[in-house]
């Protein structure tokens, strides 16, 4: 064979662009149920975020099999879906497009010193992409014990800002329902009159300069989630800091 046809040439070129695919869908096959586990992981790590458990990957499990004492998938108007398994089978990102009465909605309970907690996932909007992150309940069901952002595309130093402890830490105390019992949410306020946080009362918190429709996307998502939980939360004996 002539090595300086073109037909070698296009030849030689079109066996390698199949060896390189072949090298690459193995590589990626035999990478993804390492993968998998690496999501499920942080998913434990984000969880246990909010009551104040930090951990690296590895120890995820262990303290999450500790300190998560339920994990429900409840209906939406606050039964629990016995058939359901929280952690595996709802992958909020797809549940959200359901019909509210379709949906199933996660909830941790986690027992940490003798205190309770309620964990709930969030997903929602933001500038660019999707936002998604964690919302811990102290036992009273309405003051918070922290959160957990994240974000698909917001723009650094921006709306990627939401995932930085300096922010989430803004929530911590905050109250999702007013001295009435009605669930207002936190808003992420550019017009805040606390912007160091101080007033706990005010389901308020400072927003990130330039990051508007991001913080925006932050509120709807807490209120937009949260409202699901409420048959629930009122079976349960809601109590509230009036």
């Amino acid at each position: 064979m002539n090595r300086d046809s073109n037909g070698y040439t296009f030849g030689f070129a079109a066996a390698m662009v199949l060896v390189v695919a072949s090298v690459l869908a193995f590589t990626a096959s035999s990478l993804k149920d390492l993968q998998a586990e690496n999501v499920r992981k942080e998913k434990m790590q984000n969880i246990l975020s909010t009551i104040g458990i930090e951990t690296d990957r590895e120890g995820a499990e262990k303290l999450f099999n500790t300190y998560i004492v339920e994990q429900l998938a409840l209906r939406n108007d606050g039964s629990v879906d016995e058939a359901v398994d929280a952690f595996s089978d709802i992958k909020l990102a797809l549940e959200i497009k359901k019909d509210a009465n379709d949906q199933r909605f996660p909830l941790y309970v986690a027992n940490v010193d003798a205190a309770t907690y309620y964990i709930i996932p969030l997903r929602g909007a933001g500038l660019w992409n999707a936002i998604w992150g964690y919302i811990a309940l102290n036992e009273d069901k309405n003051s918070i014990k922290g959160v957990v952002f994240d974000h698909q595309g917001e723009t650094a130093g921006l709306g990627a800002e939401i995932t930085q402890q300096w922010f989430m830490n803004r929530f911590i105390d905050e109250k999702i329902f007013n001295t009435s019992g009605e669930l207002v949410g936190i808003s992420v306020s550019k017009t805040n009159n606390d912007p160091n946080d101080t007033d706990k009362d005010d389901h308020e918190v400072d927003a990130i300069s330039g990051a508007t429709i991001t913080g925006d996307g932050v509120s709807d998502m807490i209120i937009e989630r949260l409202q699901h939980y409420l048959p629930y939360l009122k079976a349960n004996h809601l109590a509230y800091n009036n």
